[in-house]
């Protein structure tokens, strides 16, 4: 039983787009790997900006300085 997990920062993925990307990520599973579509899981997690970190700052930081 495959088992995905997408993390995005929670800027407004609408729900037309995130059922595409569990869609999408069944469908490549099935293509390249031959798994049961039925038995794959896709668990997408939205993270705030402020707790998703790069380069020793957060997101919200970097995007406010332009980065």
């Amino acid at each position: 039983m495959p088992y995905v997990n997408i993390k995005i920062t929670r800027e407004g993925a609408s729900a037309e787009q995130k059922a595409r990307l569990i869609e999408g990520v069944t469908a490549l599973l099935k293509d390249v790997l031959d798994k049961n579509p039925a038995t794959t899981v896709v668990v997408i997690d939205e993270v705030d900006t402020d707790n998703w970190g790069i380069g020793g700052e957060s997101v919200t930081v970097r995007r406010a300085r332009g980065a």
